[in-house]
């Protein structure tokens, strides 16, 4: 059938019938996003770092799901960082609205702390108060994430239980009596170095062998 054209021509292609058309790829919607209620409860956490000059207020709302049944439990709905420092303003807000994004999602967040504790700055971390090396501002972002979900029992705490604090104790008891006034002002021996696995500047030497004073690690087992 033939049709005329009314407006001028300013561009064409060629069909080959031959060819058929690819299917376009469809998105597939993996949960229904989370809707924010009109009450929500939120924790602020103040730090304080040397890379900053102003302390950063990161706040983590939490939205509470199956509200007054037996499976009543708290996740994250969204997080804001505010502080005085405008010196990390773009990314600290596209990274806080991609973490909004994942909460309210659903599922499991977890992953996000692996994600965000071993970005390491080019130009080194820093040692925190107690001697806890932190290897960027993004993963101390990451250390309060995992203290949140902790607090609100997503996730479990690393703290020692009684058998490996006495086992720690006995160690550092043990080490003060051969070495008088080595500790510094974390309260670790001032030639520890830095345990593999809490990321705390730790770890001595005793009987040959490299022992974490903060967390208990050995590499003798």
């Amino acid at each position: 059938m033939a049709k005329k054209i009314e407006k001028k021509i300013v561009g064409y292609s060629v069909v080959d019938k031959n060819i058929k058309e690819q299917p376009k790829a469809e998105i597939v919607q993996i949960g229904e996003p989370l809707e924010r209620p009109d009450h929500i409860r939120g924790t602020t956490y103040k730090v304080k770092t040397p890379v900053t000059e102003h302390a950063l207020y990161i706040t983590i709302n939490d939205v509470v799901m199956n509200e007054g049944t037996d499976q009543e439990y708290s996740r994250p709905f969204e997080i804001f960082i505010n502080s005085k420092n405008m010196d990390h303003f773009q990314w600290i807000v596209g990274l806080t609205r991609v973490m909004s994004a994942v909460f309210r999602k659903g599922g499991d967040v977890t992953f996000l702390l692996e994600e965000l504790q071993s970005v390491f700055d080019p130009n080194g971390g820093y040692y925190k108060k107690g001697g806890k090396y932190v290897p960027s501002l993004v993963a101390e972002i990451g250390e309060v994430l995992e203290k949140h979900l902790i607090d609100i029992g997503m996730l479990k705490s690393k703290e020692l239980d009684e058998h490996q604090k006495k086992l720690v104790e006995e160690k550092k008891k043990e080490y003060l009596e051969k070495n008088q006034d080595q500790l510094d002002d974390s309260g670790f021996p001032k030639d520890s170095q830095l345990c593999g696995k809490c990321q705390t500047k730790a770890a001595i030497l005793m009987d040959g062998c490299l022992t974490c004073l903060n967390c208990g690690e050995s590499k003798c087992g």
